[in-house]
């Protein structure tokens, strides 16, 4: 059975490869760059020739509007002086291995590229995820034999705004939040829940606990008009709930 398109994955779109803008040349840092491998060997009297070289050119190259705003010339030069300063200071020849700024900056690129790499990564995990619970809408099988997993809030809102997104999805939700079970059992995830999950899913979830503690609803049952209820009227889902919470509190004291 072929998928219809409404559930079939959207991979790159869903991954956020397709079409996504590629970062900018950051011309200064390739400037910085070029000094240094250049200033490499050179002695303090190398570099201050090499700087006064930058400054003059840099004055030829005041007036071209190719280069208006090219952050590069600017930023050689600053590096050549920096450098000259620094083998005034310590003698030469210049190693940028042993240049504390040069390191710093290169430990900070490095954790810049592992934030990226993990962000990229949790892209993909979520980009899975939402591909795994569109197929288990299609297949009528996303129910309470699934659980959820930490992460799940951030799928539902990828499958939102990628057009996957199906009431069956929020019902899931709502029953595992209500029963505290999947990633749902853990506290500390049902508390964030209240700040990732919209209004309507955490109304359907306080109202099938309500329900479940008056001892009428048996797990299993057909409880659909309680999605739409929420998705139709959440301040009112939620009301109801602390109306039968409260009611329920009541008749436990006096029993």
């Amino acid at each position: 059975m072929s998928t219809p398109d409404r559930w079939r994955p959207r991979l790159p779109e869903a991954r956020g490869y397709a079409g996504a803008p590629r970062t900018p040349v950051d011309r200064a840092k390739v400037g910085r760059s070029s000094v240094r491998r250049r200033a490499t060997g050179m002695t303090a009297i190398e570099a201050a020739a090499a700087l006064e070289d930058a400054r003059l050119q840099q004055h030829m190259d005041r007036d071209r509007e190719d280069l208006f705003g090219d952050e590069r010339g600017p930023a050689e030069v600053a590096e050549w002086e920096r450098i000259t300063q620094l083998l005034t200071t310590t003698g030469g020849p210049y190693d940028p291995d042993a240049d504390i700024v040069v390191q710093e900056e290169l430990a900070a690129d490095r954790r810049a590229e592992d934030a990226e790499r993990q962000r990229l990564q949790e892209q993909q995990r979520l980009a899975d995820r939402a591909d795994e619970l569109s197929a288990l809408v299609y297949a009528g099988r996303l129910d309470r034999t699934v659980e959820t997993r930490p992460g799940d809030e951030a799928v539902r809102e990828l499958l939102v705004h990628h057009g996957d997104w199906h009431p069956v999805v929020d019902d899931w939700l709502a029953q595992a939040l209500a029963g505290h079970s999947g990633h749902y059992a853990d506290p500390a995830a049902r508390k964030a829940a209240a700040g990732s999950l919209p209004v309507p899913v955490r109304a359907q979830a306080a109202l099938l606990t309500a329900l479940a503690r008056t001892g009428e609803v048996t797990e299993g049952g057909d409880l659909a008009f309680i999605g739409r209820l929420a998705q139709a009227d959440p301040d009112a889902t939620a009301a109801l709930a602390a109306w039968l919470e409260s009611a329920a509190a009541v008749k436990g004291g006096r029993a």
